[in-house]
């Protein structure tokens, strides 16, 4: 893996390698300057045992306007040689050794210009793939930014305000609307909702209530809540996160890149081809003519051009590429796996059923109670009025309102007295009328009552994405996925159900960020994988995949730990994603393996003779045209990037 260190020069390197070849094109081409010749000349006249090695002298000849390109090639192009020469030693061929000898091999020829753009691009590819390596402290710091840092400590009429590291288990800590909950802890005064979704993938907002327990890093509600430590912050919920975050980035899957999997069977072929050429014809000028249209520009230019055509096109389509390696991999991938909230469902609750009693019917009910819930901040509220719009019910008159922690909604509605409560709440306290109740469905219920009697069971369910069905059951024949899983920190229930409807046979379910991590973990040494999942309890799931896809723009965690930021939150853009990785992979192999076919033709012509290194740097400059337009190609939109 590069280094920051080795990063930075080879940005460095990049950036001169640009500024030196600009400034030699401007004071040739345009300025028609800098013609004048200076010569160095080197005498000797050893009367050693090895004079005959060298006697005599050498002149070398230099144009003032090549004083540029002998900048980028003594700057740049030496540490770039120095760090191709480490990988020799340790036995890596891959195309950038070959661009290094053509590197020296333009020097020996006096080809500064050609020599100097080799360097750019080696260097400029470098770069971008480097680009492609996530930094551990951009996801680990935006962990810490979220992470609470300071907490409100009650001590007897006065409230401090201290640091969350010295908060003390027992400490009696206020929490205001809309702040995020310092440590974990148990609620002693108060009554408000927090949404939890992010750590633990529940959809809805929790009902916090004296008794409830809270966790760090979870969202407050409209009201303030006062809350026993019963951790500290280094043992909290949160905090637990980020080290599991830790220890994901730092076993993040390789990814070997296209071009180095071509080059590694590309090199060795066209440095035989060059030897054989000088070993048989005796001409070391044929070495040098094979060596410079061998020069593996179809793979330095021609992939990352493809890849950034790619990149361009995905971001029209609001698909944020983070890892240009992804797109050269996705196809590849056999194992998807899905969190549940928020990907596979819309993360906010749907009422499924409403199962009257028998001296009632749905449409009064539903009438009523959306009535009511118009008035109510509480997270299923919406879910009920939603329904109530969708049966085209009029709304009725309300009055009488309250909603007590325990006991649910009240109100009058038409001078009828209406309640809408837990399951828990009608059992203690209607013990005689309990077989009324329907069996429970596994998902959240209420109870309403109506004048005091039973009336009906309200049933919800996280909302299916209507989409779910169809993606998840085209990944295997039209992607060629061999396994799909869901894995979730909901409850069994809720992730069976889930399942069922959309078809998925591998479940998973409760399970926490480092049960997430472990799994994930497990299956890509199986195969590569892809992970979707939009919480920050996902992130460390996201790292540990071979490829990371953030479902929309709910957390700035997610999306640093991702290789892909999905920024419209519907699965056929997922689709789409997949689609554009598969198709940047056929383009750029088209453009590389075309143009290293036509390269090792060239280079027969050059090894007998046909071709001298400047027709062979000719040749090989119209062989990367040609891969560079067909690389353009993967910009361009198709008529379609969706199958399902």
């Amino acid at each position: 893996m590069t280094t920051k260190a080795e990063l930075k020069i080879e940005n460095s390197i990049a950036l001169l390698s640009l500024l030196g070849i600009t400034t030699y094109l401007v004071l040739r081409y345009w300025l028609d300057t800098g013609h004048e010749i200076y010569y160095w000349s080197l005498n000797s006249a050893l009367s050693t045992a090895i004079e005959t090695l060298w006697q005599g002298q050498g002149t070398i000849s230099l144009q003032q306007v090549q004083l540029p390109l002998i900048a980028v090639l003594v700057l740049g192009g030496v540490p770039l040689l120095y760090q191709l020469l480490v990988k020799l030693i340790r036995g890596d061929f891959g195309a950038d050794l070959l661009a290094g000898l053509s590197i020296v091999t333009a020097i020996c020829l006096h080809e500064y210009l050609a020599g100097s753009l080799v360097v750019l691009m080696l260097s400029g590819g470098a770069a971008l793939e480097t680009y492609a390596i996530r930094k551990a402290s951009s996801v680990l710091e935006a962990l810490s930014k979220r992470m609470p840092s300071v907490a409100h400590r009650k001590e007897g009429d006065k409230l401090i305000d201290i640091s969350t590291d010295k908060v003390n288990i027992g400490d009696s800590l206020l929490i205001l609307p809309h702040e995020l909950c310092p440590v974990d802890g148990t609620v002693l005064e108060g009554s408000s909702t927090m949404d939890e979704s992010y750590l633990t993938g529940e959809p809805y907002l929790m009902s916090k209530t004296s008794g409830s327990t809270v966790m760090s890093g979870a969202v407050n509600g409209d009201n303030a809540l006062t809350i026993r430590a019963d951790k500290q912050a280094i043992d909290s919920r949160y905090a637990k996160i980020m080290e599991v975050m830790k220890a994901s980035e730092q076993n993040r899957p390789n990814l070997r890149r296209l071009g180095d999997q071509l080059g590694a069977w590309y090199t060795p072929i066209a440095v035989i081809i060059a030897l054989l050429a000088w070993f048989i014809s005796g001409d070391v000028i044929r070495f040098l003519a094979v060596l410079v249209i061998a020069t593996p520009c179809p793979l330095l230019i021609g992939i990352p051009v493809t890849i950034i055509s790619s990149i361009s096109l995905a971001a029209r389509r609001e698909i944020i590429i983070k890892n240009p390696a992804i797109l050269e991999t996705i196809g590849t991938c056999r194992t998807a796996i899905f969190d549940k909230t928020g990907t596979l469902t819309y993360g906010r609750p749907n009422l499924i059923a409403l199962i009257p009693s028998t001296t009632h019917n749905e449409s009064e009910v539903l009438a009523l109670i959306a009535s009511l819930e118009r008035y109510s901040k509480h997270p299923l509220s919406s879910a009920i009025v939603k329904a109530g719009e969708k049966a085209n019910l009029a709304l009725l008159p309300v009055s009488h309102i309250t909603e007590l922690s325990g006991e649910g909604l009240k109100g009058v509605v038409a001078d009828k007295h209406i309640q809408i409560t837990s399951r828990k709440f009608f059992e203690a306290n209607h013990a005689d009328n309990i077989e009324q109740l329907p069996e429970t469905s596994g998902g959240l219920e209420c109870v309403v009552l109506v004048d005091d009697s039973y009336a009906a069971t309200l049933q919800f369910r996280d909302e299916v994405r209507t989409d779910s069905s169809s993606f998840i059951n085209h990944l295997q024949p039209n992607h060629l996925f061999d396994k799909v899983m869901l894995v979730s920190g909901d409850r069994e229930s809720e992730v069976r159900y889930l399942a069922e409807k959309v078809g998925i046979k591998h479940v998973f379910f409760s399970q926490s960020p480092e049960q997430k991590l472990a799994l994930v973990r497990e299956e890509t040494k199986k195969a590569k994988t892809v992970f979707l999942g939009d919480g920050i309890n996902d992130a460390p799931a996201l790292t540990a995949a071979t490829i990371g896809i953030a479902f929309g723009q709910n957390s700035d965690i997610t999306g640093e730990a991702a290789d892909a930021v999905i920024m419209d939150s519907s699965l056929l853009k997922v689709d789409e994603l997949l689609h554009i990785g598969e198709r940047m992979r056929k383009i750029a192999l088209q453009s590389a393996i075309g143009g290293m076919i036509l390269s090792v033709i060239g280079m027969g012509f050059a090894g007998l003779g046909y071709l001298s290194p400047v027709a062979g740097a000719i040749a090989q400059e119209l062989i990367d045209v040609l891969a560079v337009l067909n690389a353009l190609r993967a910009a361009i939109p198709p008529n379609s990037l969706s199958d399902f």
